[in-house]
């Protein structure tokens, strides 16, 4: 059985900084997922990830990522080298860079990767999504459900729950 993980990145105490993280929890809430398929808060773990990312063979990373874009604009990069970010926007991303790297050199690299990113607007502590990054979140989160499906993941909504839009995120 093919092993997937999406894995989301980030800090919840700093606005969209916590955009994978709060992605992932989204997934997780709202989906069923074929047998296989691990959704995990990576949160700013860092180095502690590596044992996820040897784990995959698909590896979905969702995160805030400076692409030097308009806030709120989506990025979906496949084939994502080990070194992933554009810019550093906070210590976790130093880190997973260093990760996917460590993988890359023992040869344990998923066989497939893709980065879905944010660009982010606002990162201060305390702050919820700035408007732009809640305006695209649901769009996210289809964004990611089409890889995965394309990935031969199944994907079906639950039933009765309450599904958490990027407003009432920002309320936990």
């Amino acid at each position: 059985m093919e092993r997937v993980i999406v894995l989301g990145l980030g800090n919840i105490l700093y606005g969209d900084e916590g955009f994978g993280v709060r992605l992932a929890q989204r997934l997780y809430a709202g989906w069923n997922f074929s047998p296989g398929v691990r959704v995990v808060d990576g949160g700013t773990q860092g180095q502690t990830l590596l044992a996820f990312v040897e784990e995959a063979d698909r590896l979905l990373v969702l995160d805030a990522v400076d692409f030097g874009l308009a806030p709120g604009e989506l990025v979906l990069r496949e084939g994502v080298p080990a070194h992933i970010t554009a810019r550093k926007l906070g210590p976790h991303q130093n880190s997973f860079s260093e990760v996917m790297g460590y993988a890359a050199l023992r040869g344990t690299q998923p066989r497939c990767c893709a980065l879905l990113g944010v660009q982010p607007a606002a990162m201060t502590l305390g702050a919820p999504f700035s408007p732009q990054v809640a305006r695209c979140f649901e769009a996210a989160a289809h964004a990611a459900l089409d890889l995965l499906r394309r990935w031969g993941v199944k994907a079906d909504a639950r039933a009765k729950i309450r599904h958490l839009s990027a407003p009432a995120l920002n309320g936990l």
